[in-house]
């Protein structure tokens, strides 16, 4: 017998098949809970009903402009309700949602938009200037449709042809969409920080950003109809799928154009906030806040961090703020987070260092991927669960995008063997825990010793005087590389670099030790993680210390 007479007369049909898209989502809640709150933005409250019948006015008039399957939408927005709807309405279309970088230039926006071949672009005022110079670059006709926020009043003009509104307006609210023909369609385009060379457009299809979706409300345990601020730019991994994820659960976007401590804290009081994510920068905003601007919490507040691994300080500080911090690791390639730190009860028993230790790990995968391994990346084979032996972490499964736009040599090579490569150095523990050592990159041979610039940057952040720190390597005549310390401090703290050596000598060994500091505001991308790259090219010039 085969497998074989499991599929005779048993056809694959609409009655017992349906592809799987995060845009059913919106559907749902719309449907279910119409009059449940869906979109907060200063004085604009939305229901779900009144968000979908917007979506569809987006996809009815981008489609009535002849944007279709396989076309490129573009759109150049902070986190506002109109970037949560492109999330939805340009995808009914069939065409795919390119969210760019509002930290940008105008050179590397023309690059993205020519190369993603877009169709149009929903521009925010407050990007206007650079993307009225990025599309003097770009040779194909685009559609420049602008969004005048009240919430935002600084400068800017209208550069389009027509405004948001006025495009919401010529659409039809009850339009018929449906859903892709095939999962494996695209959805979105993100494209890669490209620190050398142009970025890589990162593709995603409709079954990833389904999979993630449900995986982010699992590891959370996220409620039904909870109330989510967005700290977390939308244009960063679609937001680590997070407008799909709340609209599954008819939860509440709050959305932030710009952060700051008090802003953040005064939404958490008054919209009654239960989850947000963001980097380890947003985290330590809000840990270090004056105190006065932390009172009247009430409420458990669910927070994820992702990146560098959280330090004992940062997690002691949530623990007085009431929240309850979950650290997650990923790449745009996975989808953002596609693994864990997933708490275990016996943790809360031991003392705050220990803890930070644990959850210093970047864990386990999540639910809906299919594997994490940590691999020899030249044999394939599975490093041993020892805690030491360094390997690669690679990923497998549904939470993996689809390749490189216009890219084949990179794609294949990114999936390799069967899994895609990280580039992330890491060892795994018996447990089946993985822990991240470095970069590939960011390893420092200094005499022939391998130096991880993580375990010393987490001796770094022991130090109660550290807000930030990063550790690259300074070229060394007589060691071949050393590592060179980037510290900023907290406001109003004062330390000298000769503490801080010292400080670390108590926990590393002598080669680790940095033997160059630098004090300075360290430089950050638009999400939040420390520009090494912009770091490794100033070590040179940093004054070594004698150690």
């Amino acid at each position: 017998m085969t497998a074989g007479h499991y599929d005779e007369g048993l056809p694959k049909t609409a009655a017992n098949y349906a592809v799987l898209t995060p845009l059913m989502f919106i559907e749902r809640a719309a449907t279910v809970y119409p009059t449940r709150p869906a979109v907060v933005h200063g004085d604009v409250r939305r229901n779900w009903s009144e968000t979908y019948a917007r979506t569809r006015r987006l996809a009815s008039a981008l489609s009535s402009r002849g944007i279709g399957l396989g076309d490129t939408v573009a759109a150049m927005l902070p986190n506002t309700p109109e970037m949560v709807e492109a999330h939805f309405g340009v995808p009914m279309t069939g065409a795919v949602l390119n969210t760019l970088n509002t930290r940008l230039d105008a050179a590397t926006l023309a690059f993205m938009l020519t190369h993603g071949e877009a169709k149009a672009v929903i521009v925010d005022r407050e990007f206007s200037g650079v993307m009225r110079e990025a599309l003097k670059s770009v040779p194909q006709p685009v559609l420049v449709i602008d969004v005048n926020d009240p919430q935002y009043t600084g400068a800017g003009e209208s550069i389009g042809e027509i405004d948001y509104d006025s495009l919401l307006a010529s659409g039809d609210p009850a339009c018929e969409w449906s859903p892709p023909s095939d999962e494996w369609n695209a959805i979105c385009l993100n494209y890669t920080s490209g620190t050398t060379g142009n970025p890589k457009g990162v593709v995603y299809h409709h079954r990833g950003a389904y999979t993630n979706a449900l995986s982010n409300i699992l590891e959370w345990d996220m409620p039904k109809h909870a109330v989510y601020l967005w700290t977390l730019p939308m244009f960063h991994c679609n937001g680590w799928c997070f407008p799909w994820t709340v609209a599954a659960r008819a939860g509440v976007n709050v959305c932030l154009r710009r952060i700051d401590a008090k802003t953040v804290f005064d939404l958490i009081r008054r919209e009654g906030v239960t989850h947000y994510c963001g980097a380890p920068i947003v985290q330590n905003l809000l840990v270090n806040a004056p105190d006065e601007l932390k009172t009247g919490i009430a409420h458990k507040v669910h927070a994820m961090v992702a990146g560098a691994a959280p330090p004992a300080a940062m997690i002691e500080g949530m623990e007085r703020l009431g929240f309850e911090l979950t650290h997650v690791y990923g790449l745009t390639e996975v989808y953002g987070p596609a693994t864990v730190c997933a708490r275990q009860a016996e943790w809360s028993e031991l003392d705050i260092g220990e803890r930070a230790r644990l959850n210093a790990r970047q864990g386990v995968r999540y639910h809906l991927q299919d594997a994490v391994s940590v691999r020899d990346s030249l044999t394939m084979e599975p490093v041993p669960a020892d805690g030491e032996t360094i390997g690669e972490i690679m990923f497998r499964g549904n939470i993996a995008m689809k390749g490189y736009l216009k890219n084949v040599p990179a794609t294949e090579e990114a999936f390799r063997g069967g899994w895609f490569h990280t580039g992330d150095l890491a060892v795994a523990y018996p447990d089946g825990y993985v822990r991240i050592k470095d970069r590939s990159k960011d390893i420092i041979i200094s005499g022939g010793e391998n130096i991880s610039s993580i375990e010393v940057e987490d001796v770094l952040y022991r130090h109660p005087a550290v807000l930030a720190a990063a550790v690259v390597a300074k070229p060394d005549a007589r060691w071949g590389e050393t590592p060179c310390a980037f510290v900023e401090l907290k406001a109003g703290a004062e330390v000298g670099a000769e503490e801080l050596i010292a400080h670390c000598r108590k926990h590393l060994a002598g080669f680790k030790v940095p033997r160059a500091i630098e004090f300075c505001e360290l430089p950050k991308t638009s999400t939040g993680k420390i520009q090494k790259f912009e770091l490794r090219k100033r070590a040179g010039s940093v004054a070594a210390i004698d150690v």
